[in-house]
C-alpha cells in the first residue's frame, strides 16, 4: 500500500508516474500546461532556441498572455510582445491571448477553461500558484524551466512537504479572502512556508467563492511558497463544469497524511488587515492604521480584480466620490469581467466616484504604467506585493489590502474601513 499522502503528493506521483513520493524526493513530472507572459516569454523564446528542438511539445498545452506592460508602453515592451507573437503564430499555440482578447494571465486562464483540478502547471510567473484554488499543483518557474517544459513537457522537481492551514468559523463584517491571506502571512512571514505546500482547508474556506479561493491561493508565494492548494468540492465542479477543456482529477488528502505543520485559524479572530511597506508580511489591522494618508489607490490584478471584488468596491462607493486627493485606478482582470462589470452598472458606479477604469492590465502591480509613483507618493492597492519601489519610485511606499478597505480609503483619503464612511 503506498504511504497516506497529501493532495500535493498524490498529484506529483500521478504525473511523475509512481504510487507514492515523499517530500525531498527528486521526480521528472508530465506537465498539463505551461506558461509565460511578455516579460518572461521573450527570455524562454531565446532559451528553446538553443535547445535544438523545433516545435513546441503540445501546441495546445502551451499559454502565452502578454499583460504585464500591455497594452505596449513603449518600444521595449512593443519588441517583447512582437516576438511572443511571432512565436505563437509560427508554433500554432492555440493559448495566446491578444490584446483585445486577453486578461491578466492568473485571472484569465481559470476563466477560460485552460486549467483544471490535478493538473500539473508551471508558469514563468511566481503567482502561477493560483491555480491551486481548483486543486492543481500549479507553481513559478524561471523562463528557462519554462523553455524546456516548452520543449519536453516535463520539469523536475523536490517534492515539497505540506503545510495544513484550517480556518473555521464565520468571518466578521467586511472581512474576506484577501484578509485570510495577510493574516496568514502575516502570522509565518514571508519565509514561513518556504519551498512547502500551504494546503487550505476548513468550513471558512469551503464558504468561499472560487474568486476567494483563487486570491488566497495567488498568495500563497508571498510566503514563500510552492505553491497553494485546496481540495475539489461542489463550488469548484461547478466553477469548471462546461467550461474546463480537459477531463479533470480530483485528489483529496489522506486523512493520516503527513504535514509539516498544521494551523489552526479561528476566523473571528481574522480583521480587516493591511500589509505595510516593504514586506507582504508587515500586516496590521486597518483599524489600526487610519493615519496613512495616501495618494493612489489600485483596485485590480491578479490578486483582487475579478467580478466579486469590484461589486464589493462599488457597493462602498455607490453615491460617493473620491476624495479629491486620490486618484483611484480600477483595472477589471478580464475582458470578460470588463464586460460583466459594465453591463451591471459597475462602471458608472465608478466613473460617477470620478475613479479611471483602465482595460485590463498588470500595469500599476509591478511599477510598470497606468499608476506609476512618484517619490514620495504613497498607494493602498488590492495587489501582491509592496516591495521598495515595487510601484514606482524606491522612495514611493505600497500598502496591500482588501477591496473593502480600497474604496473606503479612496473616498476618505486614508486607510479606512467601509464602516468609517457611516
Amino acid at each position: 500500500m503506498p504511504r497516506p499522502m497529501t493532495i500535493t503528493e498524490k498529484i506529483l506521483a500521478a504525473h511523475a508516474g509512481l504510487d507514492e513520493v515523499t517530500p525531498g524526493q527528486l521526480i521528472n513530472c508530465a506537465l498539463d500546461l505551461v506558461l509565460c507572459n511578455d516579460v518572461t516569454a521573450p527570455i524562454a523564446i531565446k532559451e528553446f532556441a538553443k535547445i535544438g528542438v523545433e516545435k513546441v511539445f503540445d501546441a495546445d498545452k502551451i499559454a502565452l498572455v502578454p499583460d504585464h506592460y500591455t497594452p505596449n508602453k513603449d518600444i521595449k515592451s512593443a519588441e517583447q510582445a512582437k516576438m511572443m507573437r511571432e512565436f505563437a503564430h509560427g508554433q500554432g499555440i492555440s493559448h495566446y491571448y491578444e490584446i483585445g482578447c486577453m486578461g491578466v494571465e492568473h485571472a484569465l486562464l481559470p476563466e477560460q477553461g485552460v486549467v483544471g483540478a490535478g493538473d500539473v502547471i508551471i508558469g514563468a510567473d511566481s503567482h502561477t500558484c493560483t491555480y491551486g484554488a481548483l486543486g492543481a499543483f500549479a507553481t513559478g518557474v524561471g523562463s528557462t524551466d519554462a523553455a524546456v517544459g516548452m520543449a519536453t513537457g516535463e520539469a523536475w522537481f523536490k517534492v515539497p512537504s505540506s503545510l495544513k492551514f484550517n480556518v473555521t468559523g464565520k468571518l466578521g463584517p467586511w472581512v474576506s479572502a484577501k484578509d485570510i491571506i495577510l493574516h496568514i502571512i502575516g502570522m509565518i512571514g514571508v519565509d514561513g512556508a518556504l519551498y512547502q505546500a500551504m494546503e487550505f482547508t476548513g468550513d471558512t474556506i469551503d464558504s468561499l467563492s472560487m474568486e476567494g479561493r483563487m486570491t488566497i491561493c495567488n498568495m500563497a508565494i508571498e510566503a514563500g511558497g510552492k505553491g497553494g492548494i485546496m481540495a475539489v468540492d461542489d463550488i469548484t465542479r461547478e466553477y469548471m463544469e462546461g467550461r474546463t477543456e480537459r477531463p479533470w482529477t480530483e485528489y483529496f488528502s489522506d486523512a493520516d497524511a503527513e504535514y509539516a505543520h498544521v494551523y489552526e485559524i479561528d476566523a473571528a479572530s481574522i480583521k480587516p488587515t493591511v500589509s505595510f511597506p516593504h514586506l507582504p508580511s508587515n500586516t496590521r489591522n486597518a483599524e489600526d492604521a487610519r493615519d496613512i494618508w495616501v495618494d493612489q489607490v489600485i483596485i485590480g490584478s491578479c490578486t483582487n480584480g475579478r467580478l466579486e471584488d469590484l461589486r464589493v468596491a462599488a457597493e462602498i462607493l455607490k453615491g460617493r466620490k473620491v476624495h479629491p486627493n486620490v486618484r483611484l485606478i480600477i483595472l477589471p482582470a478580464t475582458q470578460k469581467i470588463y464586460r460583466d462589470a459594465m453591463h451591471e452598472g459597475l462602471f458608472d458606479i465608478f466613473l460617477d466616484a470620478n475613479a479611471a477604469v483602465s482595460t485590463p492590465t498588470c500595469g500599476p502591480c509591478l511599477g510598470g504604467h497606468m499608476g506609476i509613483l512618484a517619490a514620495g507618493e504613497r498607494a493602498l492597492a488590492t495587489t501582491n506585493r509592496n516591495f521598495v519601489g515595487r510601484m514606482g519610485d524606491p522612495t514611493s511606499e505600497v500598502y496591500l489590502g482588501s477591496p473593502a478597505v480600497a474604496a473606503a480609503t479612496a473616498v476618505l483619503g486614508h486607510i479606512a474601513l467601509p464602516e468609517d464612511l457611516e
